[in-house]
């Protein structure tokens, strides 16, 4: 499987990684929080480590980590706005469960 972004997710990465002045791509993860059990982690990533899976969609390229890699293999991320608010969501073929504010997931 993989990890992608929709075409919107790839715009605004593409976008915030010109206005900040590079780096690689998108780094997704996870990390235990909430009352589900883990909660994603993205940030921009400057460098692809040692154990890092890379991915690239729409010309933008998505790094995993190793732990993270077997939560998030098959999710799309997207990039959506409402109003004034922005966000990235997932589409994550492994969640059995999301606690109810959507804060947190369970695989």
């Amino acid at each position: 499987m993989a990890v992608t972004l929709t075409e919107a997710a790839a715009k605004h990465v593409r976008n915030y990684l010109e206005k900040r002045g590079g780096g690689v791509g998108l780094r997704l993860g996870v990390r235990t929080a909430g009352c589900s059990g883990y909660a994603y982690k993205i940030e921009f990533a400057d460098e692809v480590r040692e154990g890092d899976t890379l991915f690239e969609s729409h010309g933008v390229k998505v790094v995993v980590d190793a732990k993270s890699l077997p939560f998030v293999d098959g999710t799309e991320v997207d990039f959506t706005r409402e109003g004034l608010n922005e966000r990235f969501t997932f589409r994550n073929p492994n969640v059995k469960d999301e606690c109810g504010c959507g804060e947190s997931f369970s695989v």
